[in-house]
């Protein structure tokens, strides 16, 4: 089980903000072998959601509101530590960012733009597919919108 905090950017302390862009970076530069620029200063519009196992950092996303990413609230930067990914707890950081998004921004409209090969993932929590596939990063993805 993982116990779920939520953080304005200015919030973290500075040791929080090492261990989450570490986290990123492990799972999105080393793991997924893919070049980019992760800190893009996005980070202080969102707001955090972070799963934390025994005080670590093991999930985490960023949400925002409408119009501060895409025309509808959205989910960003969706990650799980890899050791911890077998206790399905993207599902829990997922429905958490949701209900965040329905209590901070009074929304259920939900746009993501989703690795390609996590569409099943995203279908089983309600998102469904929009548009045609393209490459960001180099990776195929798709976008994707929750209503409810």
């Amino acid at each position: 089980m993982i116990t779920i905090k939520i953080k304005a950017f200015n919030e973290f302390t500075i040791q929080e903000l090492y261990n989450l862009l570490q986290l990123r970076s492990e799972v999105f530069v080393v793991e997924q072998n893919c070049v980019y620029q992760d800190i893009d200063f996005k980070d202080q519009k969102a707001l955090h959601v972070i799963g934390y196992k025994n005080e670590k950092i093991v999930a985490y996303t960023r949400i925002f509101r409408p119009g501060d990413y895409f025309k509808l609230s959205s989910i960003g930067r969706v990650v799980v530590a890899k050791n911890q990914r077998q206790h399905k707890y993207g599902y829990d950081i997922m429905n958490a960012s949701i209900i965040a998004i329905k209590k901070y921004f009074n929304t259920s409209e939900i746009k993501i733009s989703a690795q390609c090969y996590l569409k099943k993932f995203y279908n089983n929590l309600e998102f469904f597919e929009v548009g045609e596939e393209y490459l960001e990063d180099g990776i195929p993805h798709i976008g994707m919108l929750y209503k409810k």
